[in-house]
């Protein structure tokens, strides 16, 4: 039987993801991504994110350009900005901001929730630590591809909610990783970790 998590979870509302990209990076920590899919729901605390913030960082996708791969960004906030890397691996982004500028967060880590043996099956393996600890790694065990360029995460099938359980936990800034090609951007401290406090 599948589970329907919109019974259990209700989707953050479009106001959260309205203002500005680093308060969006760090207020999503904490919270629980979802995916109501014809294989079955999975979910995931969100750990780490990564800001991206448009036309006044040139490690964003839409740094100096507007093309069809970023046009997502430019709409209103709470889409789903999904992009390829290596050819196989699917990121999963939400727009953040007011329409016409194209911010985005990276949701780079989650701590898998429910699902957890569906997500095994996607990623062909049994180590949960290793799940979906990366960015290309929890779009595979959530099921999330291409196909998802552009959902509204306001609705019910994939979306961020504040989750069952509150965590007290800190939040670590640093550097971003993978865009030394982003000059004086690189060293941005616009990746948020989740410490859980003892």
């Amino acid at each position: 039987m599948v589970t329907d998590f919109t019974r259990i979870f209700k989707a953050l509302p479009r106001q959260f993801y309205e203002t500005d990209t680093i308060t969006v990076a760090r207020s999503l920590l904490g919270m629980e991504v979802v995916h109501n899919s014809a294989q079955g729901s999975t979910s995931g605390i969100i750990t780490e994110t990564e800001t991206y913030t448009g036309l006044n960082d040139p490690a964003s996708h839409s740094y100096k350009i507007n093309s069809k791969r970023v046009s997502v960004q430019y709409r209103q906030s709470g889409l789903a900005y999904i992009f390829l890397i290596y050819g196989i691996y699917f990121c999963f982004n939400i727009t953040t901001g007011k329409a016409g500028s194209p911010e985005a967060v990276l949701i780079r880590a989650i701590r898998p929730i429910s699902g957890i043996e569906l997500m095994k099956v996607r990623r062909k393996t049994d180590n949960i630590a290793r799940l979906a600890n990366g960015p290309g790694k929890l779009s595979q065990a959530m099921g999330i591809n291409m196909s998802h360029y552009g959902i509204d995460l306001t609705g019910s099938e994939l979306f961020v909610a504040i989750p069952q359980n509150t965590l007290s936990f800190e939040i670590e800034a640093c550097k971003r990783v993978n865009i030394e090609y982003a000059g004086y951007a690189k060293d941005f401290p616009y990746r948020f970790l989740l410490r859980e406090k003892a």
